[in-house]
């Protein structure tokens, strides 16, 4: 199951960021509802893997930092959302680095890793170049 998760991320995390921002502009706040109503079943379990614990605490991370203050303009609330959404890439990636055997996966792990964190760099200065703030203004 956690490599058809991988696989899946890394599906979606392989289109081009351009294609992607289309697909995102949908309400985030919706997501995080959506992420709570799941109720406990991520909350780490004693049984389960470290592997599985580790992709549940960067999902709870990555899903409680999506949650912002929307400012109402699309851009700033875009990048916002999109910071932790790239941050929580970044540490399920690194996850996979970690636990990870196969070469393939553990190959898109690193270019997500530096794809990821080019896109993270760009955002954050394009906030602070507009006069906006980043993860301080998220709940």
């Amino acid at each position: 199951m956690l490599k058809a998760a991988t696989l899946a991320l890394a599906a979606v995390l392989a289109l081009p960021f351009a294609a992607r921002a289309e697909e995102m502009s949908h309400d985030m706040h919706d997501m995080g509802a959506m992420h709570d109503m799941k109720g406990m079943s991520d909350t780490a379990k004693p049984d389960d893997s470290a592997s599985t614990k580790a992709f549940k605490e960067a999902d709870d991370v990555m899903m409680k930092a999506m949650t912002i203050d929307y400012s109402g303009n699309a851009d700033v609330d875009f990048v916002r959302a999109m910071i932790p959404h790239h941050e929580g890439a970044v540490a399920m990636a690194r996850v996979e680095l970690q636990y990870g055997k196969d070469p393939e996966l553990r190959k898109l792990a690193a270019d997500i890793i530096a794809a990821q964190e080019t896109e993270i760099a760009f955002m954050k200065a394009w906030l602070e170049k507009n006069g906006a703030t980043s993860a301080a203004s998220n709940k």
